[in-house]
């Protein structure tokens, strides 16, 4: 059987990865094997990063998100600070900046990352 990687993906409109990380309100969670894509599920998240009326972080709320995708083997997305990327990377999460079409980054991403397996 072909290896295949499962990645959360920041979307707001289920098209574009659009969503900072500590933004999102939710991830898709899709599986690809650098040709086919499989929508799994959608999963709902509190974002970690503070509105512009509390600013700051949320320590628990970066947690929660990070747990909430601990099965994924990377995380799409159009912006990550550096605390999550690390918080992600001490998981074995694989945090990727990928703005742009969901479908074509998914793709590259997974033949890439794929490619020597």
């Amino acid at each position: 059987m072909k290896k295949s990687l499962k990645m959360a993906i920041a979307t707001s409109d289920g098209k574009v990865i659009n969503q900072h990380f500590g933004k999102a309100r939710k991830f898709i969670i899709i599986e690809s094997d650098g040709e086919v894509i499989k929508v799994l599920e959608v999963r709902e998240n509190d974002p970690s990063c503070g509105t512009l009326e509390y600013g700051g972080h949320a320590d628990d709320a970066l947690g929660k998100s990070v747990s909430l995708i601990s099965d994924c083997d990377a995380v799409l997305c159009s912006r990550i600070g550096g605390g999550a990327a690390e918080g992600l990377q001490g998981m074995g999460i694989d945090p990727v900046e990928a703005p742009g079409f969901i479908e074509e980054n998914v793709l590259a991403y997974a033949k890439y990352r794929l490619k020597d397996s």
